[in-house]
């Protein structure tokens, strides 16, 4: 393999995050999350998002997400979501699971944004006693396709929403990237947001996500809830040490930034150097191609890992790690199959 462009997972830890991670490996500090270092990664958290919020900090996107969906919604409801959203895509039912049978309704729009009719659609639909309502929305900042909502845009769906009583969740998986493509990440809890995944693996951390829940009233019980999942770290600084290495030293926005900035150099280089087109516009690090199966197949046998995404298009995923010599090759690659 030459460079593994299938996701920005594939990179490994940045530096900051590392060397914030085995600062804590000297000594002792309290276990289960109640250690300085988890609650100063707290601190930064609240800062950057300039809201009184409850966080903690767990192991995966996806256990992040169905334990905020399952807060915000009974096992006889359902979560409005975006079709190609990964809770309906890629979590293998775990809204459900940890919802104790919360459903999922996919709601369309181009390039992983929820179109607004969809979503009036959506909630005019009358309340019947043999299918599940929908009591909260899920958006996703930045979305399954590289998008970037505007404040403007978000807004437009989360205040029908409210005014419906849905509570509102963000899988920020790539809020990093967002935030570099001009999100002001201090709009999330204004727009009323309830709960927010803040993403750490994508941006250069371990397996770490913070949930950020600025609904206290979510709050009851929360360590129970955790506990229970199996996402109480008992040595919890683990895994708030590498975000707060990052967000100390500004590297999950630089990392962010870089990495958009490699994606949009990909994407220009697609548009003047091959005969591929671009399968959906490049806002954040993300870079979609309609390409043929038989030219995706021979790239992939040539070193280059990517994949096939939901659409049909390929998707190439720029990370912090990713290198303009990485990006350069890739496109001669490309420019190669015609």
């Amino acid at each position: 393999m030459r460079y593994d462009f299938g996701s920005d997972n594939t990179a490994g830890m940045a530096p900051a995050a590392l060397k914030a991670l085995a600062a804590v490996n000297v000594g002792y500090a309290r276990a289960y999350g109640a250690d300085e270092v988890s609650e100063r990664a707290a601190d930064l958290i609240r800062e950057r998002l300039d809201a009184d919020a409850e966080v903690r900090f767990v192991f995966s996107g996806t256990a992040a997400n169905a334990i905020a969906l399952s807060m915000l919604a009974q096992p006889y409801e359902a979560v409005l979501a975006h079709h190609a959203a990964h809770v309906c895509t890629d979590e293998t039912g775990a809204p459900g699971f940890f919802g104790q049978g919360v459903g999922l309704i996919g709601l369309p729009g181009y390039s992983g944004k929820i179109d607004v009719g969809g979503l009036y659609a959506a909630l005019e639909e009358p309340v019947v006693g043999h299918r599940q309502p929908p009591a909260a929305l899920t958006v996703t900042q930045a979305t399954e396709y590289g998008a970037v909502y505007s404040e403007e845009e978000l807004r437009r769906l989360i205040e029908p929403a409210k005014q419906a009583g849905l509570g509102v969740h963000m899988d920020g998986a790539r809020l990093a990237n967002a935030a570099a493509a001009g999100f002001d990440l201090k709009d999330i809890p204004r727009l009323g947001v309830d709960v927010l995944v803040f993403g750490g693996a994508k941006a250069g951390a371990n397996c770490a996500e913070a949930l950020v829940i600025f609904d206290k009233s979510l709050t009851r019980r929360i360590d129970n809830r955790l506990k229970q999942a199996g996402q109480t770290a008992s040595k919890g600084r683990f895994l708030a040490a590498p975000i707060l290495g990052l967000l100390e030293s500004k590297a999950w926005d630089d990392g962010a930034v870089h990495a958009n900035r490699m994606a949009q150099r990909l994407a220009d280089g697609i548009e003047m150097g091959t005969s591929f087109v671009l399968a959906h516009p490049v806002e954040s690090n993300a870079v979609f191609v309609r390409m043929p199966d038989e030219a995706h197949q021979r790239l992939n046998a040539m070193g280059w890992a990517c994949y096939q995404f939901d659409d049909g298009s390929v998707r190439f995923v720029c990370s912090w790690a990713t290198t303009e010599a990485a990006v350069l090759e890739l496109l001669e690659a490309m420019a190669s199959l015609g």
